[in-house]
């Protein structure tokens, strides 16, 4: 590959990420569904105890269940995303919450899809999906 394929490709590759950083940032998102890779689906109780909220320069702000985090994520092409640690509280949400599930899974998110007007993260190795719809 010659010196200006190089840069090129490069370039492309930056311009990716931006139009990535650019879609998600300053977009919020409350949960749908997670479907695991074996087909059990899980609902949360109430959609808006779970939101996820993208800001432009890679910070994430998070409520999961009754714990609230702040994280960082960045995209490094199309559909590929990847959160950071993130700072979370550490109450004792009820049973039945989805807290421990998201809060464990949440660093192995690697792509996403945004799909009519929903966001789609996946996990790897096609652990599941968690579906989200803009917040209110």
């Amino acid at each position: 590959m010659s010196r200006d394929s190089r840069r090129n490709f490069q370039a492309k590759k930056m311009l990716t990420a931006q139009s990535a950083a650019a879609a998600l940032g300053g977009t919020s998102w409350q949960l749908v569904r997670f479907q695991g890779g074996d087909g059990a689906v899980l609902t949360p109780d109430d959609r808006s105890k779970y939101t996820l909220a993208f800001a432009a320069d890679g910070v994430v702000n998070a409520r999961i269940d009754c714990n609230r985090g702040r994280g960082g994520w960045k995209s490094a092409g199309p559909s590929q995303i990847e959160f950071g640690p993130m700072a979370i509280t550490r109450a004792m949400c009820p049973p039945g919450s989805l807290h421990d599930q998201i809060v464990k899974q949440l660093p192995h998110v690697r792509s996403y899809v945004m799909k009519d007007g929903r966001l789609f993260l996946s996990l790897m190795a096609d652990g599941g999906i968690y579906e989200f719809e803009p917040a209110r």
